[in-house]
Order: structure tokens, then C-alpha cells, then sequence
């Protein structure tokens, strides 16, 4: 495993990260057979790409905010926070991916839970999260958060509650 040289943050999206983040989301890509072809036009600008998902920005309908997950020039994996759920809650008020050179190291359980607190700083008390039933990675970083199970959403995806005071 490779040590990184500083503990991992949610932070910005930044130029510093620009090769591991272009190399991570590609390799993440390919796992998971999909097109990259979007990583084209992001690796010919880099700074403009960036610049388009930095600060608060309405995504979905509602204010969202993108952040990395990075450790230097490191980038791990992205995060969002909806300031706001929107009308249908499909999405809950966090989403998350660790890039798949990354995967099963747990930084995903480190990026909820330093995402929960930013939730609060935001006044978000209690935060909603989705998780497709087969994502069993997924389930077992909710459930180290303690995420509280509430049924369904309308799209068949799992719903769960996690309150955001910090411990």
C-alpha cells in the first residue's frame, strides 16, 4: 500500500492535484467500463474544469458543494453536500466515491464522517444518504457511521439517516 504523505482532507477542488485526479477518475472509469471520454476535455484545461466546480453551486435544484478527498498532490476520491434535499430526497444530502486504485483502504468511512461534521457545521442536523441495495462497500461505510435505515427511496435505493453531531 502506498503511505501518503499526509492524512487525507476534503478540500476544494485544486490544480495540485491534477495527474493523480486525471489517472484516478480514469482508472475508476475502466473499472467500472465506462466511457472517458469527459476526461479528455478536463485534461486539455485542467484549470478551467476546475474552476467549474469550486464553491457553492445549485446542482440537482438545490445548493451543492464538490470537494476532494486529497492527501497533497494525492487525489483519493470526491464528495458532495447538498445544502438542501431535493423535492424527491433522491439523492440525500451526501454522495460519495473513492477512485478505484483507492478503494477498501477506508477512506470512504473517513470522508462521511468528515463530511457529517461539515453537515453540521451547515446546520444540517440529521443527514440523508442513498445506497443501491448491491453496493455492499457502501452499506458497510454508512453503517460504520450509524446510518439508521428508513426504507426506500423512489429510485429502490436504501435510505438511511446519520446524525451529524460530532461524537
Amino acid at each position: 500500500m502506498i503511505e501518503l504523505p499526509a492524512r487525507p482532507a476534503l478540500l476544494p477542488p485544486s490544480v495540485a492535484v491534477r495527474t493523480s485526479y486525471l489517472v484516478g477518475e480514469q482508472a475508476d472509469m475502466i473499472h467500472r467500463e465506462e466511457s472517458t471520454d469527459w476526461l479528455r476535455e478536463a485534461s486539455l484545461d485542467f484549470e478551467s474544469f476546475v474552476a467549474q466546480r469550486v464553491g457553492v453551486r445549485e446542482r440537482w435544484g438545490v445548493p451543492s458543494e464538490l470537494l476532494w478527498y486529497a492527501a497533497d498532490e494525492f487525489y483519493l476520491g470526491s464528495l458532495v453536500i447538498r445544502h438542501e434535499l431535493t423535492d424527491d430526497e433522491g439523492g440525500g444530502h451526501i454522495g460519495y466515491h473513492v477512485v478505484y486504485p483507492w478503494r477498501r483502504q477506508g477512506h470512504a468511512t473517513r470522508m462521511l464522517r468528515d463530511a457529517l461534521l461539515l453537515c453540521h457545521d451547515l446546520g444540517i442536523e440529521r443527514a440523508l444518504l442513498t445506497v443501491a441495495p448491491d453496493n455492499t462497500a457502501s452499506l458497510a461505510v454508512v453503517a460504520h457511521n450509524g446510518g439508521v435505515p428508513d426504507g426506500l427511496n423512489h429510485e429502490g435505493e436504501l435510505r438511511f439517516w446519520i446524525d451529524t453531531a460530532p461524537a
